[in-house]
Formats: structure tokens, sequence, C-alpha cells
């Protein structure tokens, strides 16, 4: 007996009244918000208001599953149209039969359309989502353990699977003989933990890498697919449930290898940095100062301030625009670009020619110009007298007679020595003239 077994559930399906508790449903639930609440913090890094995650989760999810369902009839039809199939079964999704393919590309629509209604690149979405949605599918594997399916070939490892009958009567339940559970007789390879931990492992490996580089442009979530898909080609060729085949070999198989492919191709082309968002309103200057009033300002309301409203859209940015506005609330403007500059030609230089040259003159210097000589006066010819005005000019007052008689007589008195008394009315004639005459002495 081997006590190192895996065992297996011998019950997956619970009842509270007439409603049924399925396994199966509360992993994949489990998984969902285990990826929501990763993914809503990695967006909240990034620039995304809170909780925007769930307005993608509710298209998301519903569109994920009927993408895997569809997925899974595609490449299993014969169990619902084949002979001896119940095509109502097709919506017994609780049954099990849910390709993760399908899921991705169903997901991908129903957060492309979320996306596009919040005004959030589908890329931005993508990337957050790239380490949480292993962490989902690991959690949601442990579904296949409860229902008793997904597991591989016989094996003789000690940590071989045991997997039991499962009653087709009684859906949920083991089949019972003398109350005891009927189990297959050998051990089986677990698959279901072999893809749970290789999940785990890959959202530890992308998670880590893009921590690192700073995944962008979808990078991570491509990273996600080449991580997932190399341990998948692996886990599905040893699994041994009814699937269609391709020269042998599971279509599974083939699906991963081409998505390995194509995700690889996808990560070395595309390039570009993380990439954050604001919302496409944010303010690119400082609000003015708010005009003082002598109104009080008090919120009569009793309500808490609620923060930054929610954006309508969001905006691509750098890493550096998005950590100033995360400490200042202000979008600084992408610095422009400098000029290029711009070489100027090189000058290729060409051997001069020496061109014969007369020798340079010396310079003359000028002589001081003799000055000219006069020329000679010609003689001025006679001509008529030219008629000028008589100008007036003031005439010496004439000496009266009297006062002629009074100076000779004076003159002969002075040379006799007497003394000269001079007339009144010459006094003021004489003194008009060149001075009064003054004697030689006084007596």
């Amino acid at each position: 007996m081997n006590f190192a077994l895996i065992p297996s559930p011998t019950t997956s399906v619970w009842h509270l009244g007439p409603f049924p508790i399925r396994a199966y449903a509360l992993c994949i639930i489990a998984g969902m918000v285990a990826a929501t609440l990763l993914m809503e913090q990695r967006l909240r890094h990034r620039g995304v208001a809170p909780w925007v995650s769930l307005d993608i989760v509710v298209w998301a999810v519903p569109s994920g599953i009927i993408g895997a369902r569809i997925y899974h009839l595609i490449t299993s039809p014969q169990d619902y149209f084949g002979a001896g199939g119940e095509p109502i079964r097709a919506f017994y999704i609780w049954e099990g039969g849910l390709g993760i393919w399908g899921a991705v590309a169903g997901g991908a629509v129903g957060a492309w359309i979320a996306a596009r209604q919040i005004g959030l690149p589908l890329s931005v979405f993508a990337d957050a989502l790239a380490p949480a949605l292993p962490v989902a599918q690991a959690i949601g594997r442990f579904g296949n353990w409860f229902n008793n399916e997904l597991y591989g070939k016989v094996t003789t490892l000690p940590w071989g699977l045991q997997v039991h009958e499962m009653d087709s009567s009684n859906p949920g339940h083991a089949t019972m003989i003398d109350g005891e559970p009927v189990t297959r007789p050998d051990l089986y390879h677990p698959t279901f933990l072999y893809e749970a931990i290789w999940d785990l492992g890959a959202a530890g490996l992308v998670w880590a890498l893009d921590r690192k580089f700073k995944f962008g442009k979808g990078r991570a979530f491509a990273l996600y697919i080449m991580a997932y898909t190399a341990g998948r080609t692996w886990i599905e060729m040893l699994r041994t449930d009814e699937a269609n085949h391709f020269f042998g070999i599971r279509l599974n198989v083939f699906t991963a290898i081409i998505l390995f492919v194509a995700s690889a191709i996808y990560f070395v082309v595309v390039r570009g940095p993380r990439e954050y968002v604001v919302p496409v309103d944010a303010p690119e200057t400082a609000p003015e100062p708010a005009a003082e009033s002598d109104v009080s300002k008090v919120d009569v309301t009793g309500g808490e301030e609620t923060g930054r409203a929610m954006p309508t859209a969001y905006q691509v940015v750098s890493e550096k625009q998005f950590l100033d506005y995360q400490r200042t609330g202000i979008l600084a403007p992408v610095a422009a670009a400098a000029p290029a500059v711009v070489e100027p030609p090189a000058v290729v230089e060409t051997p001069a020619v020496e061109e014969e040259t007369e020798p340079e003159a010396e310079p003359v210097t000028a002589e001081p110009e003799a000055a000219p000589e006069p020329e000679p006066v010609a003689a001025v010819e006679e001509t008529a007298p030219v008629e000028t005005e008589p100008v007036e000019t003031e005439a010496e007052p004439e000496k009266s007679e009297n006062t002629a008689k009074a100076e000779e007589k004076a003159e002969e008195k002075a040379e006799a020595g007497e003394s000269v008394t001079t007339p009144a009315g010459a006094e003021g004639d004489a003194a008009e003239q060149a001075g009064a005459v003054r004697p030689s002495d006084e007596r």
C-alpha cells in the first residue's frame, strides 16, 4: 500500500437547501477574486483610479466563461453532439469543460469593451493582469481535483494521484459500494497539481521580471503566455482524457506551440517602457487661489472629502510625469526636444594655386601742395560814380560869436595875469567842447 499517494475528494457538490454549491465553481470564483485583487493593486500603481478593476471584471469574466466553453465544445464536440451525446449538456459548465485558450480570448474581448468605456488603454490592463491570471488558473485547477478529472497517465511515483469512479446517477459524488468509494486500480500523474505549481511559478517569473525591466505595451502579458505555454505543452502530453488529435498529438499541444511562437515574436518586436496613466483632464498648472470672502466655508453637509473625481478617460504619460503628478497633482508638460544640431558640411581643402602677382607698389606720400600765389589785382576800371544817400552826422556845434570873443579876452588876460571871468552863456558851450578850460593858477 502506497501511503505517499495523493487522495481525491469523494464529493464535489453540497446542497444548501435546494441550491447546489459546487467545488468547481468555488475554485473558479476564488481564482477570480485573487486575480482581481492582484490586478487592482497593479492598476493603482500605474495610475488607474481605485476599483476600476471591478468595471473590467464584470465584462471580462462572463465573456471569458463563454469563450472557454465555446473552445471546449469546438475541440471536444463528440461528447455533446456525436452519437449518444446530449446537446443540452453543452450548457452544464459546472461539470467541467472550460478551455483556457477560449477563456483568454473571450476575456480579452470583454476587457476590450470595458477598457473602451473607461478610456483605458488595453495594454495597461493586460500588463497589470499578466501575473494575476496564472494565480487564478492555479486556484481553478483544484476544481478538476474535486471533480476527479483531467489526470495523467499511470505512474509509480510516490505522489501518484488516487482517482475515484464518479456516480453518473448522482453527479458530484463517488460511486459507493458497501459504503466505500470505488477507486481506480492504479495511480496517475496529478496533472492538475503540476499545472497549478507551474502557474504559480509563471506568475512569480512574470512579476519579478516585470518589476526589474518595467515592461510595457503588453509585453508582460506576452511573457505570461510564453511561460504558461512552455509548461502546458509537456503537461498536456501527460493527460489521458479524451481530446482530438492531429498526427497522433493532442490539439492543445499544437495550440500551445503556436501561441508560444506568436507571443515570443510580439515580445521581441514590440518595445516600449511601462505605461502609466493620469486623467485626461489632469491640470497642467496650479489652480489660482480663491479670492477671500467673508462668507464662511463650513461644510454643512457633514460629508467627508471625496478626493479626486473619477476620471472620464486616461492618457498615457512617462514615469517621471506620473510621479510628479502623484506628488503635486499637476501634470508637467513634456519637455520640448532639443533641436537637432546640424553639423556644417565638411570643407574639402584643395591645394592653393600660386598665381603670379605684380609686386606691390610702394606707398607714395603726397607732398603738401604749395599755397596758390595771389592773383594780381586787376586794375579797377573807372566806373560811373554811384550815388549814395548822404549820411547824416551830428555836426559839431559852431561857437557863438560872443563865446569866441570871450575866449580871446580870457587868453589875453591870462597872459597879462588877470583873472578870467567866463560869461554864463559861454560856460555851457565850452563844456560841450573838449572840456572846460581851467586856469593854470588859482588865486
